[in-house]
């Protein structure tokens, strides 16, 4: 592959960042008693950039967010999370076609047609009460789809969980999008971006606040939701029968096992 196609320059930053970060923040110890997987070699690194991002979480976003729902409506907000939501079906699309299911992909060009021209630019969701589903797709489902394996489990220092497929597929998900890469203006597209964060952050809002309230292991429980969530958008919600030397996470393996019953 020619390296002009990967733009490790333009997030050369970034990754300087991540690297940083992970000195920074040393490693975590594991919980005793704590069941290790072969999915997470990096768990003490992966625990201690959890960690670094939950802080940030914490004393940053989470404060932003409850201001930015303090300020605007939940009307107005769910404008913005449409608008965002429609241009998404454009990838959808794509990423249908990539994945050889024109049949899909055509649905979801639909959804963006519908919601562009009777949802007044995508600022309602027609096409949800049309019939037409809502997907979400991108590059690591694809690489997924081709073959490529998910590698290891890592957390990503602001980003969170992922894993090695979905880390290069996340870089390609940057590159290609429309509202990055395609709006000029600087300051625009920053207060796009941040927009873009914050209301991604309010939508898990009420999920955070249970998750502090119970009492277990918060990393692994995020971790396990994570793998059981890629695996379930990857074979489109449903999965093949779960081998257990695969050495997925217990609530994983549980989950497939009730499914089976």
């Amino acid at each position: 592959m020619r390296s002009d196609l990967i733009p490790w320059k333009k997030y050369s930053r970034w990754i300087m960042l991540c690297v940083v970060t992970c000195l920074f923040v040393g490693c975590a110890s594991i919980p005793e008693g704590q069941q290790a997987s072969k999915k997470d070699p990096w768990e003490k690194v992966n625990r201690s950039v959890f960690s670094f991002n939950e802080g940030l979480d914490k004393y940053l976003l989470i404060p932003i967010t409850k201001t930015y729902e303090f300020i605007l409506p939940e009307f107005v907000r769910n404008r913005f999370s449409n608008i965002f939501s429609n241009i998404g079906d454009i990838y959808n699309s794509v990423h249908q076609l990539l994945q050889g299911k024109p049949k899909v992909a055509i649905e979801d060009f639909s959804r963006f047609i519908v919601n562009t021209t009777f949802g007044i630019g995508g600022i309602f969701d027609v096409a949800s009460g049309a019939g037409l589903e809502k997907h979400q797709e991108d590059f690591g489902q694809t690489f997924a789809v081709w073959g490529a394996s998910d590698g290891p489990y890592m957390v990503l220092p602001l980003l969170g969980p992922s894993n090695v497929r979905d880390t290069f597929g996340w870089v390609f998900d940057l590159e290609t999008d429309i509202l990055l890469s395609y709006v000029s203006d600087i300051p625009t597209r920053n207060t796009i971006t941040g927009v873009r964060v914050i209301d991604q952050r309010s939508k898990y809002l009420s999920a955070s606040n249970l998750l502090e309230t119970a009492a277990f292991d918060k990393y692994s429980f995020v971790r396990d939701a994570y793998i059981q969530r890629r695996r379930d958008r990857i074979y489109d919600g449903n999965p093949p029968m779960i081998e257990e030397e695969e050495d997925l996470p217990p609530a994983v393996l549980e989950k497939e096992e009730n499914r089976i019953r």
